[in-house]
C-alpha cells in the first residue's frame, strides 16, 4: 500500500517539475544558459535513461516507502538481511545489510551510478517514499485490537 501511494507522490512530482535527466544536462551542457559549461554529446549512462522525467526517482521513492514500512513493522531499522539479485557480474551478490535503511542507501547511489538520476532527485524521493509510509503506517497499518 506505502509503495503504490509512493508510486503516486513520484509521478505527480514528475508530472509537476518535468525535470531533465543526466543525459540531457550531459550532452547539451553548453544549452544551459550559463558559459562555464560545456557538453559532453559522446556522453552515456550505464543503463537506457526511462523517456520520463528525472525528478523524483520513482524507484527511491518505493523503495524508501518498502525499507520504511519494514523498520515500522518489526520496530526497528536494525535488521539482517540479503537481497539475491538476477543481473551477472555483480561483485557481491547476494548483498547482506545489517539496516534497512542501508539498503535504501544503495539504492540512491545505484540510480546515480547508472547515469538516469541527479542524485537529489534520489535523495527527495527516498524521503518522499518515507513519508508517504510513516504516514500510512500511522492511519492504516494499526494493530487489530
Amino acid at each position: 500500500m506505502s509503495i503504490a501511494d509512493a508510486a503516486i507522490t513520484a509521478w505527480d512530482t514528475k508530472r509537476y517539475w518535468n525535470f531533465w535527466r543526466p543525459i540531457t544536462a550531459i550532452r547539451d551542457g553548453e544549452k544551459d544558459g550559463n558559459f562555464k559549461t560545456a557538453g559532453d554529446p559522446s556522453w552515456a549512462p550505464l543503463i537506457v535513461t526511462p523517456n520520463y522525467p528525472d525528478y523524483t526517482s520513482g524507484a527511491n521513492n518505493a523503495s524508501g516507502a518498502a525499507t520504511t514500512t519494514f523498520a515500522n513493522f518489526f520496530g526497528t531499522d536494525k535488521m539482517d538481511f540479503t537481497i539475491l539479485s538476477t543481473i551477472s557480474g555483480l561483485t557481491v551478490n547476494p548483498r547482506a545489510y545489517a539496516r534497512f535503511s542501508d539498503a535504501a542507501d544503495d539504492i540512491v547511489d545505484a540510480r546515480v551510478y547508472e547515469g538516469i538520476h541527479f542524485r537529489f532527485a534520489d535523495v527527495v524521493a527516498r524521503r518522499q517514499g518515507t513519508h508517504v509510509a510513516n504516514w500510512a503506517f500511522a492511519h492504516f497499518l494499526r494493530p487489530l485490537h
